[in-house]
């Protein structure tokens, strides 16, 4: 159920960004910092839903008890505490034009060192994406020193729970590997700070390939994975050096096709051995064939110690098929090794651990119980929680053998005594946001519609939601959130769903019914809806995940039946007049022109026209409590206002750039709602607040919070001056309030 919504987030995530951050113009006509008034001191805090996200790699480090990090695809990195039972964001200081380094491509610590960290960023490798950079830490990532890289990596693409890609030399603390996807192995002397080719390295460097795939010591011999292979023995995908200088293939590598990419390694210091598990594709999706082996690393034996063979079948005939993926091994007990499977839908994926180096292994998943209590929505409307799935990332305490962590592609597991699980994931927040409502009235101050998970109702902000995800029908991603302005407790909304892409409420989010029909074309291209201000006409948008665009769609009877809007712009989105029923308006990004209905949706003519144009990303938010207030964020373009339904617009002077717009509470004494934009009013994006109608502006956040790109969505609370929520792409739903 959760293969395409997870894929299709991943996918989208980065090319909104990327849409995003196109060439900047000159700071022509910019307001200065000295015009604006002065910033208030704001908290931020990260809404609770709990995890959400993959969480592609986990690591203890060997010489200090309690100390972890983790690292996410396009959720930045952590550290844990285990005093505090917490994980801390180490990677929130990344701002607007550092948006691709959220994704965490490898981390890495220096045993000899314990204060020291290292992370390599870079979500994505495509032309369109920055290179990737080095952050070195010598306080556990309390601050950071960066380096620029320039070459690109891929933390947020196949085979980024593969690994680890970043080493420092058992050897020499000051020396530091990188194994990167298109330009082999690089090399650093000066811990960090600089880089240059590892000649000597054998492989040759593919432009569309894994590369290297993990980074090992065996000792103070180094191994490193190569993931493009054609699964031969002429073609080697495991190679070594002892010397730190001379690089060759290990000889009588294991072949085949359960074999063609190394995907983690583990080496066991008491026995000399390392562990090596292997799937014929990088994963985590894709993989049909593994297999699990390891190397005498003192005679050059290898053995197959694989737990279960892929190709057989399930109980009701299914394939049985998937790879292998993370391996831990029990720095306390010899022989004593975890590795997980990986892409097992039919069967389910599973934790393998052995206590007899490879002889026997027992199936973790047949005596797990699980509490998921603390995060409902890991029982994704059923009954009681899966075991998981995209499981690549996989640690063992070294200081407590029974203290076993499993990333997924929702969450991070743990448990104390290989029994008994439950979310390790308090501090770490992953979500891709889509669609946030802060309601004027009820139980909640925010409804969220989220990449992957859905929607949730948020009754507190400091746990995640007591009802999981909104049922009935179950999604995967939501493409479409929205509340009937004047009969708050309507709100409806869109994604991809189980049992039809539709459904409404009538009690404010709180219980949800899947609407009785939906269009045909809803079942492949659910989009963006909106609900007229009574709640009793919706409009349906469709766009295809692969970004092809279908005629809109208008229900008068809450979904009963639909009828095609032709004069509506294929795959735009719609917005409701707050104040007048009859009125919705579309921004026609392609044209540049604003267009209304004033008969409920059923017909649309142009009204404002010769505005900016060409970016799907510009949005439309009409003001609350008034009918016609509308502003437009065009990104670069600037932002600008109507008064009068769209008629005309005029710009506003006092910000160069607006990427999203929402409102909030007005000020004590203020006579129009308080204004929130994602924006930019001086030399760089930041979040804003205006009591003024946007005649000055605040920014409130600061260079500690800022979590690279925040332009799809941000509203104020209609209850409560000063608070506001904003999406993020990966770091969850932030909110600030003044202090």
């Amino acid at each position: 159920m959760h293969t395409s919504p997870l894929n299709r987030r991943t996918v989208l995530a980065g090319t909104a960004a990327a849409a995003a951050l196109t060439a900047t113009p000159a700071l022509q006509g910019r307001t200065s910092a000295a015009e604006q008034p002065p910033s208030p001191t704001y908290r931020w805090r990260t809404a609770v839903i709990g995890g959400t996200g993959f969480v592609t790699g986990v690591l203890f480090h060997p010489t200090v008890r309690g100390l972890a990090y983790a690292r996410t695809d396009i959720g930045g990195a952590y550290r844990w505490d285990d005093r505090t039972a917490r994980w801390t964001p180490l990677t929130d200081h990344l701002g607007w034009d550092d948006w691709n380094l959220l994704g965490v491509e490898a981390v890495a610590v220096d045993p000899a060192h314990p204060a020291r960290v290292y992370l390599a960023l870079g979500a994505y490798s495509q032309s369109w994406a920055g290179n990737g950079a080095i952050l070195r830490s010598e306080d556990r990532g309390a601050t950071w020193t960066r380096t620029d890289l320039t070459v690109k990596l891929g933390a947020n693409e196949d085979g980024r729970g593969t690994g680890e890609r970043l080493l420092v030399d058992p050897r020499d603390s000051d020396t530091l590997w990188l194994g990167t996807r298109h330009d082999g192995l690089l090399k650093s002397t000066d811990r960090g700070a600089t880089w240059k080719a590892a000649d000597t390295f054998p492989a040759a460097p593919n432009p569309t390939g894994q590369g290297v795939t993990l980074l090992v010591a065996a000792g103070r011999t180094l191994y490193a994975g190569w993931g493009d292979s054609d699964g031969t023995t002429a073609s080697a995908n495991l190679f070594r050096t002892a010397d730190g200088t001379t690089w060759e293939p290990v000889p009588g590598q294991p072949a085949g096709t359960a074999a063609k990419v190394p995907v983690r390694a583990a080496y066991d210091r008491h026995t000399r051995e390392l562990y090596v598990t292997y799937a014929n594709a990088p994963g985590p999706n894709g993989q049909s064939d593994g297999s699990v082996h390891k190397l005498a690393t003192t005679t050059g034996k290898w053995t197959e110690v694989t737990p279960v063979k892929p190709g057989g079948t399930t109980q009701d005939g299914s394939a049985d098929t998937f790879g292998y993926g993370g391996a831990a091994v029990d720095a306390r007990r010899p022989g004593t090794v975890v590795v997980s499977t990986n892409n097992r839908w039919a069967a389910v994926d599973t934790l393998y651990r052995t206590t007899d180096g490879g002889r026997t292994w027992t199936s973790l998943k047949d005596s797990a119980v699980f509490d998921v209590s603390e995060t409902p929505f890991l029982k994704w409307g059923e009954a009681a929680p899966k075991f998981g799935w995209w499981i690549q990332a996989v640690a063992v305490d070294p200081y407590d053998s029974e203290h076993l962590v499993y990333g997924t592609g929702a969450t991070l597991y743990g448990t104390r005594d290989l029994r008994r699980w439950a979310p390790q994931i308090r501090g770490l927040e992953e979500t891709a946001v889509r669609q946030l409502i802060s309601p004027p009235t009820g139980e909640a101050h925010l409804i969220s519609g989220l990449g992957d998970i859905g929607v949730m109702y948020h009754e507190r902000l400091t746990a995640s939601p007591s009802r999981g995800m909104a049922t009935n029908p179950v999604f995967g991603s939501a493409t479409g959130l929205a509340q009937a302005a004047l009969r708050p407790s309507y709100v409806v909304r869109a994604g991809w769903g189980d049992h039809g892409n539709g459904a409404f409420s009538r009690d404010g989010g709180r219980t949800w019914a899947p609407f009785a029909a939906q269009p045909a074309i809803a079942k492949d291209a659910p989009g963006p809806i909106a609900a007229n201000a009574d709640g009793s006409v919706l409009l349906w948008s469709f766009v295809h995940w692969d970004g092809t665009k279908h005629p809109a769609h208008r229900s008068s009877d809450n979904g009963a039946t639909w009828t095609e809007v032709p004069s509506f712009p294929k795959g735009a989105t719609p917005v409701a007049d707050p104040a007048d029923p009859a009125v919705f308006y579309v921004y026609d990004t392609d044209a540049g022109t604003l267009l209304a209905s004033t008969d409920g949706g059923r017909t649309f003519t142009a009204r404002a026209t010769g505005l900016p144009s060409g970016d799907s990303q510009f949005k439309v938010v009409a003001a609350p409590g008034r009918s016609g207030d509308l502003w437009l964020s065009a990104k670069w373009n600037g932002l600008y206002r109507s008064t009068d339904g769209g008629a005309g617009f005029s710009k506003i002077d006092s910000c160069w750039a607006s990427y999203t717009l929402g409102f909030g509470k007005a000020a004590d004494g203020a006579d129009y709602p308080a204004i929130y934009q994602v924006g930019s009013t001086g030399t760089i994006t930041a979040v804003h607040r205006s009591d003024d109608g946007a005649k000055t502006w605040m920014r409130i956040n600061d260079d500690a919070h800022q979590w690279g790109w925040t332009g799809e969505v941000i509203t104020g609370d209609p209850r409560i001056h000063g608070r506001v929520y904003l999406a993020t792409n990966g770091r969850g739903i932030q909110y600030g309030e003044p202090v």
